[in-house]
């Protein structure tokens, strides 16, 4: 399944399926590499990087609204609204640097999708991955292998919320509860 129709079905799965609110957090995508490879050419510092990757995940919003016109965009967690049945976060820079959330590329959206996890108090984190999630490793050989970024353990030290990944071509065959 190409990234497009997977992304569309997973978007038309979390539409027709949820039944209770859902905030997705986007990943930077291809906009995000593109900074990790100008920031190399450019030797800018990382805080800069990090509001470029936020900036990123700004456009896979947008990206997001364009394919579900009905979900919400929020920009900040008071505006992630309670009637909205689906909410696509759309991060701002200035309340995360007030947060201190870390500006380094230890933080990607897994993290930042943690870190909003718990600042809801939401009751599960799913996180959405384009590659194959392997059964019964822990968070930590997770991270080890790539497949969560390096912060996310920080981020859900206090976690009340059940995690789940998936891959995002299985995406669909998960039951919302």
């Amino acid at each position: 399944m190409s990234d497009v129709e997977a992304l569309t079905a997973c978007l038309n799965s979390i539409e027709q399926n949820a039944k209770e609110k859902v905030v997705i957090v986007p990943g930077g995508g291809v906009f995000a590499d593109q900074v990790r490879k100008v920031q190399k050419q450019w030797l800018f510092d990382d805080q800069i990087a990090h509001e470029m990757a936020l900036l990123a995940m700004q456009q896979m919003a947008l990206l997001f609204k364009s394919i579900k016109p009905s979900f919400l965009l929020a920009n900040h967690l008071l505006s992630i609204d309670n009637s909205a049945p689906v909410v696509v976060w759309s991060p701002d820079i200035e309340e995360l640097n007030a947060s201190l959330v870390d500006a380094n590329w230890d933080v990607t959206s897994d993290s930042l999708a943690a870190w909003l996890a718990m600042q809801l108090k939401a009751d599960e984190l799913i996180l959405v991955k384009s590659i194959d999630i392997p059964a019964d490793l822990t968070i930590l050989q997770m991270q080890k292998q790539g497949l969560l970024d390096n912060a996310f353990s920080k981020y859900i030290n206090h976690a009340l919320y059940k995690i789940t990944l998936l891959n995002k071509n299985s995406f669909n065959e998960y039951a919302f509860t």
